[in-house]
């Protein structure tokens, strides 16, 4: 496990604390049935978040309301932008629902074919 990251002020002062997601193709999120109930890929537009639920994944297997606030926090300004804007944001939508009492999640890192 790593030590958690202390969040600073923005997304980007974040990201560069984060652990490189090269050698990625995406991350799974699988609910208690053990469904994929949703994906990152490894893709522009999606890295920061990527690299976001990386962390938390090596923080610990489940994606509970204690990560689920360390990703908040990681997610810096976006945050506020998803709380005033539901569905820009679907990555973040999940965390905040997790954070506010919703089940838990398991990650799971998918590695890319070399």
């Amino acid at each position: 496990m790593l030590p958690t990251i202390e969040p600073g002020a923005t997304f980007k002062d974040n990201l560069q604390q984060l652990p490189p997601i090269d050698g990625l193709a995406r991350i799974d999120l699988i609910d208690v049935a053990g469904a994929v109930v949703a994906s990152i890929e490894n893709q522009p537009g999606k890295q920061g978040s990527l690299a976001v639920y990386q962390y938390l994944a090596q923080l610990g297997d489940t994606l509970d309301a204690k990560a689920a606030e360390q990703g908040l926090a990681m997610f810096a300004e976006h945050t506020a932008d998803a709380r005033t804007r539901p569905g820009a944001h679907p990555n973040i939508d999940r965390l905040l629902e997790i954070a506010a009492g919703g089940s838990p999640l398991s990650i799971k890192i998918i590695a890319a074919n070399r």
